[in-house]
């Protein structure tokens, strides 16, 4: 068997066949690379991508809303309680840290999604009344409301936005 026989457009009667260029939407080399790329990138947006590469994925979870009077930072932490978190603001930086520790030393779980150890996240919040900054902590969601300052309030201005068509 002559190897020419297996390379399609160098079989007799095949010349004349019109193969899909290189790159083109038909040409099989090119679909497979399309989904390739898809595939790997279906697996890692299944996960937290800095969880893959040694770093760990960012817990807990944390949603801030920012309001006229004030910012409000919520973060879901569950399993933990109130004296396992700690909550400072420092020169415009509200840290929350804290540990959730195994609750048994039993290792014989095959698999396992819980997270474990420590946790810290800081969040540049700015110009804060410190002294009115407030946290509850209920059925395991932290919530820490941090009143702007006035300066803070009074610095904003609304920028209008330009409709004409013109620029200068």
């Amino acid at each position: 068997m002559n190897v020419r026989d297996l390379v399609p457009w160098s079989r007799p009667g095949d010349r004349d066949r019109n193969l899909p260029v290189e790159g083109s939407a038909e040409s099989p080399l090119f679909t497979l690379h399309r989904e390739v790329n898809r595939l790997f990138d279906d697996v890692f947006r299944g996960f937290d991508a800095p969880g893959l590469w040694g770093g760990r994925p960012t817990w807990p979870q944390i949603e801030v809303q920012d309001h006229d009077r004030e910012y409000r930072v919520t973060a879901e932490l569950p399993g933990l309680e109130e004296k396992d978190v700690e909550i400072l603001f420092e020169d415009g930086v509200l840290t929350l840290r804290g540990e959730k520790r195994q609750e048994t030393e039993d290792r014989s779980r095959a698999f396992s999604e819980r997270v474990y150890g420590r946790f810290e996240r800081r969040l540049s919040l700015g110009d804060i009344d410190e002294d009115a900054i407030q946290a509850t902590f209920r059925n395991g969601v932290l919530t820490v409301i941090a009143p702007k300052s006035e300066q803070s309030r009074e610095r904003a201005r609304r920028i209008p936005i330009n409709t004409g068509m013109t620029s200068h």
